[in-house]
């Protein structure tokens, strides 16, 4: 054939032999991708396998935000492609480092291919379906992550093919079924990783035979049974976290005995049990013992005192009981002391002895005593406890006395609870002080005396609960200062004096107020009205007096509202028809008079009280009034109608005309509203179509006017150093953003330049600046200016310059990148508390309810996740990156209210980061 190809085109034959050689390898190649990878290996050898088992994986990444296999072509060699590293003799791959890059897709079972790989990397993306079993023909692999993936299906038995294994990071994915028990075989294997997985069966004792294991993490799984026995041959053990599983048993003595552990982490199972005597001999090395929410009893071993190294210990949950006499003067890194919910101590004088050998630990930052069975009073030495402490829980034990005013030592608190003691005596002045406190709790106690109005000194103060004690005197009107507070409750004291103006139209209150069993006086001020985010109002059992005021129809979030045992008088106020979310609604035992509203009945309540009252006429019969046992009329004498369980008389006829005659009165009023309405809502929508018109393509015009700095494209250059790599703080599918400071004031600044030439980048910059323009809130991110220019090029430039959030993304508190460097140690993990985790969620929140339900036009942002939730100095959240924005009414003109489609959808696709609490199971 070739010398027939050689005597027609007079060509030489080693010519149509290199081009024979070429279409030959190309049809191979191509029929390579539609056969078996096993097929593919036998055929190819060499490097060119490498090649072809890289372009399957290429070819199974279905989303590339990052454009990381965008050099993935035969431009370049293999071993020159981003995230692809080889060895320099053989040019073959050695590892596959793909981490952080956002990818989508499923991983090729052609990865079995790559023979000389030692490290697979693939953390933090969105791979989702099973893990090819393929892999477990890598005999020379020695780490394999996999982790925070979506990952499904078993964990492939024949891993344990892969003899030089060293790490086995499987965890935040969703694998199913048991761990295989053939991954004891893998000698060299120092780290297992399998948490956060809905990994189930029993823990198999072959892992007792992984000689040279540092590291065991299977928390947050649903494994069942006993911790084997095996695993007290463990020798090079380190690391124990089976934490948030079912586990059962006991913990199996010669565990006890592993010197090695620096870290015992079981809380959130059914183990039970004592603890060794000489626990703290025997774990030397022990920095961190979470054993909480477990079945275990008896005494806390007094040899803690010699684990010297403990900087966490929790047992929160337990069956602990006695007295503690662990001396903690020995350990001086001790952060974390949780010894919350046991039945501890004896409610005898000596109990909270043990707290003067806190003062010796410098480093403490969370103490929870908290619903245990202390006794005695609370030490002076308490004010000597470390400055960084920020979490002091004393509550529901048994202490009585007073507060030691050497309380105001404790600068750095930001939560105090001592609810339900037997405290007594005045709250000393200097609790105004600890001027961090976000929550202050002394409720259910016997304080007396005033309230101290010092407490209006705490700025960040979120919730206040006095309830349930002797307090006498009036509301401090200092409160009105507390403008972060969002539940505060006064109920069930003596407070006399009329409400305060400015208290009760605190408009940051959203959670609850409630004032309820005291002795006010006066009338609800109309102030009320500012309660417009407010879910709970108590004012129940006071002696206030006058009308409802109208305004409180402006709380429009109200669910319960209780204003029972008062002497309010004259009609239920019209405006209540715009509380259509109330669920409990109590006026009894007052003067009111009236008829009952009809469109109550339209209400979702749950439970509805009149009774003692001055009512008259007809008792509407659907809705709550449909259901005898959930309202309450009685004591109104002059009601008729209703359901026949009530057995009220029959209204007369002229009750039956008065009604008719109010109905068709109220039918004609909302008839001319609504038409008023239609005409309102056609004005503004031809106005706004007409703005739309006229306005510019660039920067819109509402941003123009409202510019508080002016930049250019040279300042934004000078402010960013050029831009540079070491200045970036994010990067999106449209642009990067990087910290910059800006010459006229230095302000720091986040600086977000577009990608113009991604699709849909440019549509982003207007969305946004549209978005911001129209929106002012304190947890949105705010927009200082925009850009609209060239660069030195000649090239369009488009940025926005946004305030600066200090404190990064919500998304790198939770999820933090682990290090780099391949050393494998992981970055310091940044940890937030509870109560910052519920101020972080409230924000959020607010700044939801503020677009959707309070912008002129409402919006809706489309992409919410944890990495376009910025925080500031303060942790204050700000939702930012309004790229998908979309306003309601836009997107409703567009649809058909009959048709429904998923087109349209926006945001984040495929895995979305969980919110992840303080479990300290990971290594």
């Amino acid at each position: 054939m070739l010398l027939l190809f050689s005597l027609l085109y007079k060509k030489p034959v080693s010519n149509f032999l290199l081009l024979f050689n070429t279409l030959l390898l190309s049809w191979i190649i191509t029929w390579l991708h539609s056969h078996s990878p096993v097929v593919a290996a036998t055929i190819l050898s060499g490097n060119e396998t490498d090649r072809v088992a890289l372009f399957a994986i290429k070819a199974q990444v279905t989303h590339d935000p990052l454009g990381l296999t965008s050099s993935w072509n035969d431009s370049l060699h293999f071993c020159n492609w981003t995230g692809v590293i080889c060895d320099q003799q053989r040019q073959r791959v050695i590892t596959l480092n793909l981490g952080h890059y956002n990818l989508v897709g499923s991983l090729s079972a052609y990865v079995g291919n790559l023979t000389f790989l030692r490290g697979i990397s693939l953390e933090l993306n969105h791979f989702h379906g099973e893990i090819p079993p393929e892999v477990g023909r890598l005999s020379r692999l020695r780490y394999l992550n996999l982790s925070n993936n979506s990952f499904s299906g078993e964990i492939p038995a024949n891993l344990s093919g892969c003899s030089n294994l060293i790490w086995l990071r499987l965890g935040f994915n969703k694998l199913i079924g048991k761990i295989p028990y053939q991954l004891g075989s893998l000698q060299k294997l120092e780290r297992v990783q399998l948490h956060y997985n809905n990994l189930s069966g029993p823990i198999p004792a072959s892992l007792g035979n992984l000689s040279s294991v540092r590291s065991l993490s299977f928390a947050v799984n649903s494994l069942e049974g006993s911790i084997p026995d095996s695993l007290g041959q463990l020798k090079t053990l380190n690391f124990l976290g089976f934490g948030v599983n079912q586990l059962t048993g006991v913990v199996p003595p010669s565990i006890y005995n592993l010197s090695s552990i620096t870290t015992f982490t079981l809380p959130y199972n059914q183990l039970h049990g004592t603890l060794p005597s000489n626990l703290g001999f025997t774990l030397p090395n022990l920095s961190i013992l979470n054993i909480g929410h477990n079945l275990f009893t008896g005494a806390l071993p007094a040899s803690l005192s010699n684990a010297s190294n403990l900087i966490e210990f929790d047992i929160n949950g337990s069956n602990f009981t006695g007295k503690v006499n662990i001396d903690f003067g020995g350990l001086p890194g001790l952060w974390w002391l949780v010894l919350a919910s046991n039945p501890l101590g004896r409610e005898e004088a000596d109990d909270p002895d043990f707290l003067n050998s806190l003062t010796k630990c410098r480093n403490l930052q969370i103490l929870d005593l908290s619903y245990d069975q202390f006794g005695g009073v609370i030490p002076n030495s308490i004010g000597n406890l470390s400055t960084e402490l920020v979490r002091l829980r004393l509550g529901g034990n048994r202490l009585w006395g007073s507060i030691p005013t050497g309380i105001k030592n404790l600068v750095n608190l930001t939560e105090l609870t001592m609810q339900k003691n037997n405290l007594t005596g005045n709250v000393p002045t200097v609790i105004g002080n600890l001027t961090l406190l976000r929550l202050l709790d002394l409720s259910e106690n016997q304080f007396s005396g005033n309230i101290p109005s010092s407490i209006a000194n705490i700025p960040k103060l979120y919730k206040l609960h006095l309830q349930k004690n002797k307090f006498t005197g009036s509301i401090p009107s200092s409160f009105e200062n507390l403008n972060s507070l969002q539940d505060l409750d006064l109920s069930q004291n003596c407070l006399n004096g009329t409400i305060p103006k400015n208290v009760i139209g605190l408009s940051s209150l959203t959670i609850s107020l409630n004032l309820a069993q005291n002795q006010l006086i006066g009338t609800l001020p109309s102030e009320v009205s500012n309660l417009k985010n407010l879910g709970y109002l108590d004012v129940s059992d006071n002696h206030l007096s006058g009308e409802i005021p109208s305004g409180l129809g402006s709380c429009v979030t109200l669910e319960h509202l209780y204003m029972e045992g008062n002497l309010f008088e004259g009609t239920i106020p019209n405006s209540f028809r715009s509380l259509r979310g109330l669920q409990n609604l109590d006026l009894s035992r007052n003067n009111l008079s009236g008829q009952i509203p009809e469109y109550l009945q339209h209400f979702s309540l749950v439970t509805l009280n009149f009774s003692f009252n001055e009512f008259e006429g007809a008792v509407p019969t659907t809705g709550v009034f449909k259901n005898a046992t959930a309202f309450s009329f009685v004591g109104n004498k002059k009601l008729c109608g209703g359901i026949p369980e009530l057995k009220l008389s029959p209204c007369s006829n002229s009750n039956s005309k008065k009604g008719n005659m109010s109905q068709r009165l109220e039918f004609i009023i909302g008839l001319l509203f609504g038409l008023l309405g239609l005409v309102l809502i056609m004005s503004l929508l031809i106005v706004n179509r007409l703005r739309r018109v006229k306005r510019e393509p660039a920067v819109p015009l509402s941003i123009e006017k409202d510019l508080l700095l002016k930049v250019t494209y040279a300042s934004l250059l000078k402010a960013t150093d050029g831009f540079s790599s070491e200045n970036v703080i994010g990067t999106g599918s449209f642009g990067s953003v990087y910290r910059g400071i800006l010459d006229q004031n230095e302000t720091v600044v986040a600086v977000k330049v577009l990608y113009l030439h991604q699709t849909g980048a440019l549509k982003s910059f207007m969305a946004e600046c549209e978005t911001l323009s129209n929106a002012r809130h304190r947890n949105l991110v705010k927009l200082l200016t925009a850009c609209s220019s060239v660069d030195f090029q000649g090239n369009e430039f488009k940025a926005l310059v946004y305030e600066f959030m200090p404190n990064g993304s919500l998304e790198s508190w939770l999820h933090p990148f682990p290090n780099a460097g391949g050393n494998g140690v992981e970055d310091d993990l940044r940890i937030l508390s509870h109560l910052q985790r519920v101020n972080i969620a409230i924000d959020v929140a607010s700044a939801l309810e503020y677009l959707h339900h309070h912008c002129q036009t409402p919006i809706v942002h489309r992409d919410l996740k944890p990495s376009n939730i910025l925080l500031d100095n303060d942790m204050t959240a700000h939702v930012s990156d309004f790229g998908l924005a979309n306003f309601i009414l836009e997107a409703t003109e567009r649809s058909h209210p009959n048709q429904s489609s998923s087109a349209g959808l926006k945001g984040t696709i495929g895995y979305a980061a969980p919110g992840t609490l303080h479990f300290p199971f990971l290594p």
